[in-house]
């Protein structure tokens, strides 16, 4: 269970820091606004996901935050990261730009799949 409870906050903790380096350089990176444009995406979206992706981020950081909010959370990054892999591979981007939201996905599903074993099962036993 202890190694279940690392893995969980190592990777948790990857997902936070990567989506709050993502909301800096949303909102502050002149380069992202060529990317999205790039992509097909209009300016507002990146701003709308920026927000998102802080919203995201304060959810699955902060451990007093519910775990049906959580899920929620989880849920936008997938479709999030899902999404920035087809956009890439569609716009015909390199390989790396195709294959680093799959790895952030891998990494969001073991701490998905690690939250539902070490906190949501723990809080069901507590009942």
């Amino acid at each position: 269970m202890k190694a279940l409870k690392i893995i969980y906050w190592i990777t948790t903790g990857f997902v936070v820091v990567g989506m709050l380096l993502s909301v800096y350089n949303y909102f502050f990176n002149p380069a992202l606004k060529v990317g999205y444009a790039h992509l097909g995406f209009p300016d507002w979206f990146r701003v709308e996901l920026g927000i998102a992706k802080l919203l995201g981020a304060l959810a699955l950081g902060i451990p007093a935050i519910p775990a049906r909010v959580k899920e929620w959370a989880y849920t936008g990054f997938f479709i999030n990261f899902f999404s920035a892999f087809v956009a890439h591979y569609e716009s015909g981007d390199p390989a790396f730009n195709q294959v680093a939201p799959l790895v952030c996905l891998l990494v969001l599903v073991i701490s998905y799949v690690t939250f539902h074993k070490v906190v949501v099962s723990v809080n069901y036993t507590k009942a």
